[in-house]
């Protein structure tokens, strides 16, 4: 082989070197800058840094109040249970009944639940005993309507969403404000408006 021909094939593969590693770059860039876009889209889609939740979202923490007044002037005892979960604690949760003791209360694991989003509470129902019961059937009101059904009206008109109406997995004692955002969407940085 001459020299021209040689010459010519190590230009072609000097070339063919360059783009392939100037496309895998490219991929490479491509690939971060997606999952960047993924972890820090905020409400309504800017990107910048997410803010850590430690809480409940403050239209929840006020409703929440709101509800236990309003049962409260019903003769209703209502207790909330849980409100904001961290991704550990719903984790241990979700292990409950399966890795660990207990029932299973939950198919939702960290960061699968709107309680890691400060936008879920869970809640029961103080006896004039001062027990706490997940009873749905109790009336110590005595107004012939039970306790339960009472609270969750009462929750619904507020703007909750109730667990006891999902088809595959009722959670009875479970409220929540969505905000019409999807598990995916807040696992992916979205997040409702401080106050609507």
């Amino acid at each position: 082989m001459n020299k021209s021909k040689r010459k010519k094939q190590q230009k072609r593969k000097g070339r063919l070197r360059f783009w392939l590693i100037a496309t895998l770059l490219l991929v490479v860039v491509y690939i971060w800058l997606q999952q960047k876009d993924d972890v820090y889209e905020i409400w309504p889609g800017s990107p910048q840094d997410v803010i850590p939740i430690t809480g409940l979202h403050p239209l929840v923490a006020e409703s929440e109040e709101l509800l236990v007044r309003k049962a409260a002037r019903r003769g209703i005892d209502v207790v909330i249970t849980h409100g904001y979960r961290s991704i550990e604690e719903q984790d241990a949760l979700f292990d409950q009944g399966r890795s660990s003791a207990g029932n299973i209360v939950t198919n939702a694991r960290g960061g699968e639940s709107y309680h890691n989003y400060g936008l879920a509470i869970d809640f029961a129902l103080r006896t004039p005993q001062g027990e706490i019961v997940w009873d749905m059937e109790r009336d110590d009101n005595g107004n012939g309507e039970p306790d339960w059904t009472e609270i969750v009206t009462i929750a619904k008109d507020l703007g909750f969403t109730w667990g006891g109406d999902w088809a595959n997995f009722p959670d009875y004692p479970h409220l929540q404000m969505d905000f019409g955002l999807s598990i995916n969407e807040l696992k992916r940085g979205k997040r409702p408006p401080d106050m609507p």
